[in-house]
């Protein structure tokens, strides 16, 4: 049935504040809102807020990676808030008692691959028979299956267990492995990525350490044959601030 203009106008004030009280909700619960241009993709969304497409998609509903122009976006409160990439590790690592005497290394990595997180890698690992799964203390996510620059602490770290990153059974006893998902002989490292890399390697050092241990890349570890993590992975300058 036909309504009249009054009725259509009240309807649509009706509508325009239902709309705003659901994006001030959004607000008022830490989240923000962007609005799609052209261009824009999930994974480049979830890379420029620190967060990841999967929880883009949770936030909005969304059942597949397709997004239009004009579209608003729910982004996810944790990415709209100031991130600070150590809260979980912290967190974790105040629950447990760290083997500070053991740890006398850390060993930087790349995932080689441009996907994945610390849940996916450490199922791969145990397909490979790795028992403790996740072969890497840490890994930082670059935006696309975790946030970009989020720290995922592993079970290696929260049960002080040996590394499983190098050839070495001797330095995985006592060696960190730090892992940044990405192909770094291809691409570089995001700049929260390294921010968070080095935000880690300073604190666990200086707060959870509590003294210099030795730092390397994969690559310069006696016998190991690989590229890891890679040439576009600045080891020159972690080697200038880590000794």
């Amino acid at each position: 049935m036909p309504c009249s203009r009054r009725e259509f106008t009240r309807h649509a004030l009706l509508t325009a504040t239902a709309s705003t009280a659901l994006l001030t909700g959004a607000f008022a619960a830490g989240s923000g809102i962007h609005t799609v241009k052209r261009g824009d993709t999930l994974s480049g969304l979830a890379q420029r807020y620190g967060t990841s497409v999967s929880a883009l998609k949770r936030s909005n509903h969304l059942s597949s990676d397709l997004i239009q122009v004009g579209q608003t976006l729910i982004i996810p409160a944790q990415a709209a808030s100031q991130f600070d990439p150590l809260r979980t590790v912290r967190t974790e690592t105040a629950r447990i008692r760290v083997k500070r005497s053991n740890w006398k290394a850390i060993i930087a990595h790349h995932s080689a691959i441009k996907k994945g997180n610390a849940e996916s890698y450490g199922r791969t690992h145990r397909k490979k028979g790795m028992k403790n799964g996740l072969a890497y203390h840490f890994v930082i996510g670059n935006g696309i299956d975790s946030g970009d620059g989020q720290i995922e602490v592993g079970p290696r770290w929260t049960g002080q267990l040996q590394g499983g990153h190098v050839k070495n059974h001797q330095l995985n006893l006592v060696a960190i492995g730090i892992c940044l998902v990405g192909n770094f002989e291809i691409e570089r490292p995001t700049r929260k990525q390294l921010q968070s890399f080095t935000l880690l390697v300073d604190w666990l050092q200086r707060s959870v350490l509590r003294r210099t241990v030795r730092f390397a890349g994969h690559r310069e570890i006696k016998g190991e044959q690989t590229l890891c993590p890679g040439k576009n992975f600045p080891l020159a300058s972690m080697h200038r601030r880590y000794g």
